[in-house]
């Protein structure tokens, strides 16, 4: 599906206003931090340093607004746009939802402001098809069947990996707190514009395997689903490694409870696997099928034979 020059310029212009809340909401923690390597080890989960103020933005703010750059680029030039579209603006409907119930105006007027562009960017990617008349235009490929089943497999194991840990957790922590998990109650400590953990992992669960089974099926939107799936992917296990480096957990598994190493080996294959389905998926896509001949303008039907046959 293709989608008309008037919705990729709108789908462009709501991206870039996403963009810009998510850089204004950085710029005020650098300013508060006043140290862009101390919010980046606030993202990274490292927040013993912190004297001077707490971050309201966490790693998915970069990774949205990297996310939302690429969108603005892929609806004003990539025949993928609709499905780029499309997929931005579902992701940031369920990672903000939350934001309407957390405490705090400014999460509040963020959460409603984004939900209202992200819920522009999926209607523009449903009502701005190119109608059937219009001048031919090449369709989005379909990513390669190698790479297509190897990314699906990444996806899916991540998703599996994911609901592993939550159950681990479920089952390690009581009830309440497992249900502020999921909520953002009381015994939950985040920044502000954050989902809860829990709410973060269902999402991620559900990015992941919508993007495994699009590219299982090679499905025309499996690349961009399942670019923004690696994406995330690729940011939480980067998070992980760079803590498990700064607490020198990496060198010394040995020492660590069976539960820590198995964090830190899930934060490698993480990071190892969202790299992957990257790679493979930023590649070409199949070869499209060239569209069938069309007759010249002006053509002429052909003459009647002559003499005319009995009964023409």
């Amino acid at each position: 599906m293709t989608v008309t020059r008037p919705a990729r310029l709108t789908g462009a212009a709501l991206c870039a206003a996403l963009a810009l809340i998510a850089a204004v909401w950085i710029l005020q923690d650098l300013a508060e931090l006043g140290s862009p390597a101390d919010l980046a080890w606030y993202w990274a989960g490292d927040h013993h340093f912190l004297i001077r103020g707490r971050s309201t933005t966490s790693l998915i703010d970069p990774v949205l607004l990297a996310a939302y750059a690429a969108v603005v680029v892929a609806a004003l030039r990539s025949r993928h746009a609709a499905s780029a579209l499309a997929a931005a603006g579902a992701v940031t409907l369920a990672l903000r939802l939350p934001g309407l119930w957390a405490p705090g105006s400014g999460a509040l007027v963020t959460a409603l402001l984004e939900l209202a562009l992200a819920a522009g960017l999926v209607l523009t990617a449903a009502v701005g098809r190119r109608p059937a008349d219009a001048p031919y235009e090449p369709e989005p490929t379909r990513p390669r069947t190698g790479p297509a089943i190897t990314a699906g497999i990444l996806l899916a194991l991540a998703a599996l990996v994911v609901t592993l840990w939550e159950l681990y957790w479920a089952g390690e922590l009581p009830l309440e707190v497992t249900v502020d998990r999921f909520t953002g109650g009381r015994s939950v400590v985040k920044p502000a514009l954050a989902p809860p953990p829990g709410w973060l992992s269902a999402i991620a669960v559900g990015l992941y395997g919508t993007a495994a089974v699009s590219c299982f099926l090679r499905a025309r939107h499996g690349r961009a689903f399942g670019l923004l799936a690696a994406v995330l992917l690729t940011a939480g296990g980067l998070g992980g490694v760079a803590r498990a480096v700064r607490y020198e957990t990496l060198t010394h598994l040995g020492a660590l409870t069976t539960p820590d190493t198995a964090d830190v080996l899930t934060s490698v294959l993480e990071l190892l696997a969202g790299i992957t389905v990257l790679a493979l998926l930023a590649g070409r896509g199949a070869p499209a099928t060239a569209p069938g001949p069309h007759p010249a303008a002006g053509a002429r039907p052909p003459a009647p034979p002559y003499p005319p046959p009995p009964g023409w």
